[in-house]
């Protein structure tokens, strides 16, 4: 498929080339770090500089969280209480593993 505007682009990056913008760039015929998953390698790479955490990582620590709670409450409404949110996250952190392992 052609974009409007691969000329423009392809003369750009001919020009830089020329001039040797591209010369003695560090890490220069050297494999690129961090592309184990080449496909979401952009994604991966927003998703790291914007501290982004996947839903399944985010209820993980908030089950370990509930747990640490739970273990320091003496209150019985208290403890139903928290015993019924950790249930909640174990809910949805099934869920959320379920639909990673049928849609990626």
């Amino acid at each position: 498929m052609h974009h409007p505007l691969s000329g423009l682009i392809d003369q750009i990056v001919q020009n830089a080339e020329r001039r040797g913008d591209f010369d003695n760039l560090p890490g220069a015929g050297k494999p690129l770090a961090h592309l184990d998953d080449p496909q979401n390698a952009v994604l991966n790479r927003i998703m790291q500089e914007a501290d982004a955490k996947s839903p399944v990582v985010v209820l993980r620590r908030q089950i370990l969280e509930a747990q640490e709670i739970l273990k320091t409450l003496t209150d019985e409404s208290a403890r139903m209480a928290e015993m019924t949110r950790l249930s909640e996250l174990h809910t949805k952190l099934a869920i959320e593993m379920e639909a990673f392992r049928k849609y990626g």
